[in-house]
């Protein structure tokens, strides 16, 4: 098919990495990945120079909030900061909305609701909470990409965690669909009894918050999850690993050959908890911030491939909720809203250890898109992840060198609380294409609403 679009330039990242080239598009789809001097004549050329030109990013770990909580976030602001970030399809986690997305009718008023809204593609986790095991195979029929669960509260009543027997009631499901079930592995004990030792503790320090959520906490939910991906045969993902003392269960679980997968975040590569302020409650995540030392091997970690990539978790809410300027680290949310900085936050921090944008494509493209499952066409959407044959032209152009201060009013989300602020940060976005559509070009948004609700198919 003749090309009706073609990008070029010095620095393309295909799957064999970082080339010169000429990505051709047609309908949307990439055709071909050719010499950067392979131009048909009178083709639409746009010639980016010696900017980078990588796959969209695919964040798989976003809390929207809409409908039920859209004054936290909603499908507009999310899905333009996204693109504003290079960030071309989103998978949201099913709670913090209202209806959560724990059934098939309430996953069909999530669709509802995010139709020409979005300025990237979107697509949905299904939820696993007490009694509606009943409800996946629904679920996964209508759509969704997999199943997220909780082992302790989650923070809203409407998305309760999981027990061992609701989870076994759950996952023979989850086997037959060959679903994934993401999992965010603290368990309850280890914090009930952190968070007794820790009432009397100053809660305007960010030290009490660090005790009250201890790494045991996550080492004994990540035994436990292994556990079950032995008996059940079942794919566990590990949202948001942040302490590093479950790197050593994960690598025996990977020479085993387990089907385990392990996000991160860039908040956990990039903060240490001995550099948040006390009363800073923007940093206040759950698991926590943890020191540096943990930070190092959370690295060693991702270098290693026991991590397998790294997502936003941007969870976003009203200022006040935050509780400042009191600081109460306890009674604030607990979520970092960084959808949009999650690509010069990470390329940042990887830039001074010696990597390279094509391993910035792996840890933020072609992973995430392969745990999802999308590097396969779904419904109302190709493969993402790569610059490759076949593949949706999600594309984004950006200067690795340029470097930017972070002003939290120039930020597209809802509300610009971040402990980013004033942070000075390499990588600048500067066009944003989804199927061959610009949807972002240096501060403005073309491409309207040209975002789709993708469904597993």
């Amino acid at each position: 098919m003749a090309a009706d679009l073609i990008l070029r330039s010095e620095r393309v990242v295909t799957q064999e990495g970082l080339t010169e080239a000429s990505v051709h598009v047609a309908g949307g789809v990439i055709t071909g990945v050719r010499a950067h001097n392979d131009i048909p004549p009178g083709a639409a050329v746009e010639d980016y120079g010696d900017r980078v030109i990588m796959p969209g990013l695919v964040d798989t770990h976003v809390h929207i909030n809409e409908p039920g909580r859209t004054e936290w976030e909603g499908f507009e602001t999310a899905t333009r900061a996204a693109a504003a970030g290079g960030v071309t399809t989103l998978i949201e986690m099913p709670l913090n909305s209202i209806p959560a997305t724990t059934s098939a009718a309430a996953y069909q008023v999530k669709v509802q609701a995010a139709e020409g809204k979005c300025t990237v593609d979107v697509g949905f986790w299904g939820g696993v909470v007490p009694g509606n095991a009943g409800e996946l195979d629904a679920l996964w029929e209508a759509g969704v990409f997999g199943f997220k669960c909780f082992l302790v509260p989650s923070g809203v009543d409407e998305f309760r965690h999981v027990t061992d027997a609701d989870l076994r009631a759950a996952l023979p499901h989850l086997k037959r669909f060959k679903a994934p079930l993401l999992v965010h592995a603290e368990s309850p004990g280890p914090i009930e009894h952190a968070t007794d030792a820790a009432v009397h503790l100053d809660h305007t320090r960010y030290a009490s918050w660090l005790a009250s959520r201890p790494r045991e906490a996550e080492t004994q939910a990540i035994a436990w999850m292994i556990g079950l991906a032995v008996e059940f045969g079942v794919h566990v993902h590990i949202v948001h690993l942040a302490s590093s003392d479950a790197l050593l269960m994960l690598r025996w679980a990977r020479s085993d050959g387990l089907p385990v997968t392990v996000e991160t975040c860039p908040h956990y590569l990039w903060f240490a908890a001995e550099e948040v302020p006390d009363r800073a409650t923007e940093f206040k995540c759950a698991p926590p911030i943890r020191e540096s030392d943990n930070r190092l091997r959370l690295w060693a970690g991702l270098e290693d491939r026991l991590i397998d990539c790294v997502v936003s978790d941007h969870s976003p809410c009203p200022p006040e909720m935050k509780g400042k300027p009191a600081g109460d680290f306890f009674r604030a949310w607990g979520g970092i809203a960084s959808l949009e900085l999650s690509l010069p936050a990470l390329w940042t921090a990887a830039r001074e250890r010696g990597h390279s944008v094509a391993r910035i494509a792996q840890w933020m493209s072609s992973t995430p898109a392969r745990i999802a499952g999308l590097d396969r066409p779904n419904h109302r959407g190709g493969r993402k992840g790569a610059i490759a044959p076949g593949y949706d032209a999600d594309l984004v152009v950006w200067n690795p060198e340029a470097s930017f201060r972070v002003e939290p009013q120039l930020l597209r989300q809802r509300h610009k609380l971040t402990p980013y602020e004033g942070r000075q940060l390499d990588g600048v976005v500067e066009v944003t294409y989804l199927r061959g559509t610009k949807v972002f070009d240096r501060g403005k948004f073309p491409g309207g609403a040209a975002g789709r609700v993708l469904k597993r198919t």
